[in-house]
């Protein structure tokens, strides 16, 4: 990992970087604290969104950033649409911002839009999440035949980008069993901004909850099931209307809606204990900040949280409510293991910075643009013709 001043960039480190966004779940998190990091080591960032507008909170949060532009598209995210025709403009769209903000890196948070990208700067692609993924943890198997074309935008993308990046090695698994061998892979953890100042002594006897609980994935019907089994209050903070026409209706516990995120943060701060039931998770950014502040951790025993924090929670079967009552009710009636656990989130937790994470991505990208601006050796050199058009890693993907 290369380290050095935080105002000054390598001599490798590109100036400008063009990151795509979108304002509907963790993705917009991870990328304004990536551009705020980024900005700090010297190095530029337009941020350009997709999907659903943001918010005004959150357009004012990136206009905050110190050297950030924020651009918005009026193009869909691939999981939101029907059909493959949906995105026949985006990569145009793309390829024609990063030429005039004369970006030295493209960094798209879906894997998928670089398929179709047409650019002479290297392209890192970020896999978060993607449908194929999501649908084998969450309903098993694969893709109707219906969306197929996602696997293959997918898979094309994955290929064409100069290095993919998941945020735990888990996520890096079960992207290489749904689309193969993907030789740049490789592991970056998420990471999240500590809040200033102590976390308070005493904390509110709840459970306390944050997801999109619309995504069958988050599986907040489990905990909703819990709720109405547990001593303590649970209260679940996100959107139960998704922008795809999904929705879910609770229950049992408290539905707190839709919140900014220093709410959310403050929530986390005085909950006793902070639970995710989720099926699928490819790294869980809401179980690190709630880590981060030192809470007791109930968590879904899925691969991903197994591989973050075991011994550092109680973990409860994915889709079985009464094993989720009796772990927040064991932690309820204990107050030394939830200090205990609370300790060990942390203590793991402290790993997972910004800082680290800020100084991985600006030396990856400057041995990007380095490796991209070396004469080829003659080995390495290749005719045009025999690299394959991104038609035909469509088609490869999709076999």
């Amino acid at each position: 990992m290369l380290s050095g001043s935080l105002s000054e960039p390598s001599a490798a480190a590109p100036r400008r970087v063009m990151m795509t966004v979108d304002a509907v779940g963790g993705v917009w998190r991870y990328a304004v604290d990536a551009a705020r990091g980024l900005n700090a080591r010297g190095i530029s960032v337009v941020l350009v969104g997709l999907g659903p507008a943001p918010t005004a909170g959150q357009r004012g949060e990136a206009e905050a950033l110190a050297d950030t532009r924020l651009v918005w598209l009026d193009q869909p995210l691939d999981w939101m649409v029907q059909t493959e025709t949906a995105l026949d403009r985006l990569g145009d769209a793309l390829s024609a911002l990063a030429r005039d903000h004369a970006a030295d890196v493209v960094h798209l948070n879906v894997p998928s839009q670089a398929a179709g990208l047409s650019v002479d700067v290297p392209i890192v692609a970020v896999s978060h999440s993607c449908v194929a993924t999501w649908w084998r943890a969450v309903r098993g198997g694969d893709l109707p035949r219906g969306w197929a074309w996602q696997k293959a935008r997918t898979g094309a993308g994955l290929h064409a980008a100069d290095a993919v990046l998941a945020p735990s090695r888990s996520h890096a698994d079960a992207v290489e069993a749904v689309y193969g061998p993907v030789p740049t892979l490789t592991v970056v953890p998420n990471a999240v901004v500590p809040v200033p100042g102590a976390a308070p002594a005493e904390r509110d006897p709840v459970v306390f909850a944050a997801g999109r609980w619309w995504d069958e994935g988050k599986n907040g019907r489990t905990l909703d099931a819990a709720a109405a089994m547990t001593r303590w209050p649970v209260h679940m903070a996100g959107s139960l209307d998704g922008p795809n026409g999904e929705d879910i209706a609770l229950a049992h516990a408290v539905a707190l809606g839709e919140q900014p995120g220093a709410a959310v943060r403050a929530a986390v701060r005085r909950a006793a204990v902070v639970a995710s039931p989720s099926l699928y998770e490819p790294f869980g950014l809401s179980v690190l900040e709630a880590a981060l502040e030192g809470a007791a951790l109930v968590l879904s025993d899925i691969q991903t949280y197994r591989e973050i924090w075991d011994g550092a929670a109680l973990f409860a079967t994915r889709d079985d409510p009464a094993a989720f009552a009796v772990a927040l009710n064991r932690l309820a009636d204990d107050p030394a293991l939830r200090a205990l656990l609370g300790a060990r989130a942390r203590s793991i937790a402290l790993r997972y910075l910004p800082d680290r994470q800020a100084d991985t991505l600006a030396a990856l990208y400057g041995g990007l643009a380095a490796r991209r601006s070396a004469p080829p050796t003659p080995a390495s050199k290749a005719h045009p013709a025999d690299a394959p058009s991104v038609n035909d890693r469509l088609a490869l993907a999709a076999e």
